[in-house]
């Protein structure tokens, strides 16, 4: 039997397009997104080389498929990865991922023919995950490596007059970050390993901290030393990215014919590329990371580092080369992504939790927030709260610590937020709406303040409801308008699995009677509902998807694993190894059963009552065909 929660037909005409998009104009939504990370896009056939990319034709395919309902792709982040972490949060901030590379495209004329189609085919014919929905991380690493490296001898001797012309002028637009990045890449290959804490030289290690002005001008020396020894290999990275610069860009101009637009995602942590380059602007000494709490006793030590605050602006509020380099950035990240940036974990760009090199992130061990600490003897220097502004019967790790801020105090925790992020979006030709601030979990005073001062759209995350609280904010009747809501993220279970883990609990039963209370009011068997609820898995995931829609949320976003009802995990939060973030949507996505979107929306206009339902009796008849089909 078909769940209720799919639909028997996956592609959708263009008439069933219209109705359901204007079932999302009645229901209030702005945008409809889906959430794909690059690697997870599925190939075109024949194309399975290992890792999926927008940039492929089967991510073209998927641009298609989804054009007309979905206006925009949430993509992960974009940075380069190492060969033994796959995670996306540990990248780059500027270079992107060679494994983005269309290789497809290379062997064609239009990059006349640079990659051999025999390497291209041995790549898709080795493939140890052909005809399986997973990416081949370690396998695809070292042979997309391979086959970029010929494609560069090829291009080096063979590029037309007019591409070199383009890759010479893009290394110069990109100086800033692609001269620093490609030198590593040097280094890497002088020392044998990539992770720079391992080199064996102490001036190799600080080529770009230097603590004199005699180190200044040997360092410089040595860098023009390794440029000229390691000439070819500083290239060939240079046009891996120009390659890249290249591919996004012309689908980016792709996407916009299908009226699909991309959302960046910018992680909080930093690569050890980046703090090399730039560790003379990070906070000496501290990490940031995340406080005890239910779910970890010892608090989060990410060991990503922090920008030093005494290097974000000069004394006239200029910029500094910290806010310089996050200025970069953001204008870089808008101008590629005109769908916007989602920041991962705003709380780390205006009242970070910063704990001791070495130590667990606990208050006992000289943990605390970087700008609400008056009273820590080390960080008080940095702090925009008063100790009169302090709640001094809660710990420093709690969210409400900060009772009190001025107006001028809100200003100076969201200054980084005005002068650089919401500056690089204008820059750029965005506005506000542009930026995606990920503010689940903690969720500070400060940090409230800032979101609302500048009217920051946040994100609301219905698999995290405590159906305990009546005010919970992730519940449907508690969702606001100006904000981006969802089911779950890359983090999360698919709704379908989480309705299993939660049916014949009492949990379960909470969230059932909370469902019924904010979508069912209307109805008159509320108990035999509840009970259904809390029997009936496919019902409870299908209600968890109607609550979204029927949510006030302006905004929404859906990951592929719910809209196709994968029942498979993307990320496992503090697992690692090929199989995390391997999850990818099959290649033969268009014969897989959907959600019945079209049952969800007719659902969700009846859940907002008797009066709005009998308003858009029409559109619910239409709807109610279109989930039968």
């Amino acid at each position: 039997m078909v769940c209720t929660l799919e639909k028997t037909s996956n592609e959708l005409d263009e008439k069933a397009k219209k109705t359901l998009k204007k079932a999302l104009k009645v229901l209030g939504k702005k945008n409809l997104a889906f959430i794909m990370h690059n690697g997870s896009f599925p190939s075109a056939q024949g194309q399975n080389t290992g890792f999926g990319s927008i940039n492929s034709d089967g991510g073209k395919e998927f641009i298609r498929y989804i054009s007309g309902l979905f206006d925009a792709i949430q993509l992960g982040p974009a940075g380069k990865t190492k060969s033994c972490d796959s995670s996306p949060y540990t990248g780059t901030i500027f270079s992107q991922n060679p494994l983005f590379v269309n290789l497809k495209e290379l062997t064609e004329k239009s990059w006349g023919k640079i990659l051999s189609e025999n390497t291209y085919n041995e790549i898709v014919e080795n493939n140890p995950n052909k005809g399986i929905n997973k990416t081949a991380y370690s396998y695809i690493y070292k042979k997309q490596n391979e086959a970029l490296r010929e494609a560069w001898n090829n291009f080096k001797n063979n590029a037309d007059e007019k591409m070199i012309k383009d890759f010479e002028k893009f290394k110069s637009e990109n100086d800033f970050w692609l001269d620093k990045d490609s030198l590593y890449e040097a280094l890497s290959v002088e020392h044998g390993n990539d992770y720079w804490p391992l080199w064996n030289s102490e001036t190799d290690k600080n080529l770009f901290n230097p603590k004199s002005y005699e180190e200044k001008i040997n360092f410089a020396q040595r860098i023009h030393e390794i440029e000229n020894k390691y000439s070819d290999e500083i290239d060939c990275y240079k046009f891996i990215q120009f390659v890249l610069y290249k591919q996004g860009k012309e689908t980016g101009k792709y996407a916009k014919k299908y009226d699909v637009k991309m959302i960046a995602d910018r992680q909080v942590a930093f690569s050890d590329r980046d703090i090399w380059a730039y560790q003379s602007l990070f906070l000496e000494g501290w990490m940031l990371g995340c406080p005890p709490d239910y779910f970890s006793k010892d608090g989060q030590a990410w060991g990503f580092p922090v920008l030093d605050p005494e290097r974000m602006y000069n004394a006239d509020g200029s910029l500094d080369e910290g806010g310089k380099l996050l200025k970069n950035l953001y204008r870089k990240m808008f101008k590629e992504n005109p769908g916007g940036v989602r920041i991962d974990h705003i709380v780390g760009l205006i009242d970070p939790w910063v704990y001791k090199s070495g130590k667990n992130p606990k208050i006992e061990e000289g943990a605390g927030r970087l700008y609400s600490s008056p009273e820590h003897p080390e960080l008080s220097k940095y702090a925009i709260a008063k100790i009169e502004d302090l709640d001094n019967s809660v710990t420093a790790d709690k969210e409400k610590r900060v009772k009190s801020l001025t107006k001028q105090q809100i200003k100076n925790y969201g200054r980084l937020i005005e002068k650089i992020v919401i500056e690089a979006a204008k820059e750029e030709g965005l506005d506000k709406d542009a930026i995606v601030c990920e503010d689940l979990g903690t969720l500070t005073n400060p940090v409230a303040a800032v979101m609302k001062e500048y009217g920051l759209q946040g994100m609301k995350l219905t698999q995290f409801t405590e159906p305990d609280k009546q005010d919970d904010p992730y519940r449907c009747c508690n969702i606001n308008k100006k904000t981006w809501a969802m089911v779950g993220t890359h983090d999360n279970e698919p709704v379908k699995m989480w309705a299993d883990a939660n049916i014949h609990t009492h949990i379960g039963y909470l969230h059932a009677k909370n469902l019924v209370e904010d979508l069912f009011k209307d109805e008159v068997n509320k108990d035999d509902i509840i009970v259904r609820l809390t029997d009936d898995a496919c019902f409870l995931a299908q209600t968890k998807l109607v609550e979204l829609f029927a949510s006030a949320a302006e905004n929404i976003q859906i990951f592929f694993t719910d809209y196709f009802n994968i029942y498979d995990v993307y990320n496992r939060p503090g697992t690692s190894g090929d199989e995390n973030w391997s999850l990818r949507l099959p290649d033969n996505f268009k014969d897989l059963t959907p959600i019945n979107l079209a049952e969800i929306l007719k659902l969700a206009i009846i859940a907002r009552g008797k009066d709005f339902a009998a308003k858009n009796e029409k559109l619910i008849n239409d709807l109610d065909e279109i989930s039968k089909k």
